[in-house]
C-alpha cells in the first residue's frame, strides 16, 4: 500500500518492534498498551479502542481523521519524544532516563522555563514530580530544556502583569 505522508498509518510488525526497543534504549519501556498509530513522519499517537485496523482504513477514506488516540510521542533526530501524556500513560513501564524535580524546580518546569540542573544525563528524560511525569525534556550538562506547549504551562508568577 503507497501511503500518502500526510494520511494515518498503524505501526505494525517489524516497525513496531523498533519502536519499542527504541522506547526500551531511551526509557527502560518494553511494552506499549495499543496499537501504535502515526499521522505523517513524526506524530505518533496511542489508541486503545475496539476499533480494528480494517475499520480505521475505512473511516479514513470516507472523512480527514486527524488523529486516532491520544497523542504520544514525535519522533525526532535525537530520538523519541514523549508528549505529557504518553509519559503519564507509560509511567509504570518508565525505568530509566528519569529526573526527580523538587518543588521549586516542578513550578519552573510546569512554567515552561528550563532546569539548570546537572543530571549526569543526556538527550531526551522523562521529568519526574513525586508519583507524576511531567513530560519529557533534553538534558545537557548544565541545563534540561522545555518542551511544555505555552498552552499547557502554568501562569509564571515571577512576570508582573
Amino acid at each position: 500500500m503507497n501511503e500518502k505522508a500526510d494520511t494515518i498509518r498503524i505501526i505494525e510488525g517489524k516497525e513496531r518492534e523498533k519502536f519499542v526497543e527504541k522506547l526500551n534504549e531511551q526509557f527502560g519501556i518494553k511494552e506499549i498498551p495499543g496499537k501504535i498509530i502515526m499521522r505523517g513522519r513524526e506524530k505518533v499517537f496511542l489508541f486503545t479502542g475496539d476499533f480494528e485496523n480494517k475499520e480505521i482504513w475505512e473511516l479514513e477514506k470516507i472523512t480527514f481523521i486527524e488523529r486516532v488516540g491520544t497523542y504520544m510521542a514525535k519522533i525526532e533526530e535525537g530520538g523519541i519524544r514523549l508528549s505529557i501524556e504518553g509519559s503519564q500513560i507509560l509511567k509504570n513501564e518508565i525505568t530509566k532516563n528519569t529526573i526527580e524535580l523538587n518543588e521549586e524546580e516542578m513550578e519552573t518546569w510546569m512554567m515552561g522555563h528550563e532546569v539548570l540542573k546537572k543530571s549526569g544525563l543526556r538527550g531526551y528524560i522523562i521529568m519526574k514530580y513525586k508519583n507524576e511525569m511531567l513530560g519529557t525534556g533534553k538534558a545537557s550538562e548544565e541545563k534540561i530544556t522545555n518542551f511544555i506547549p505555552k498552552s499547557r504551562r502554568l501562569r509564571d508568577k515571577t512576570i508582573e502583569n
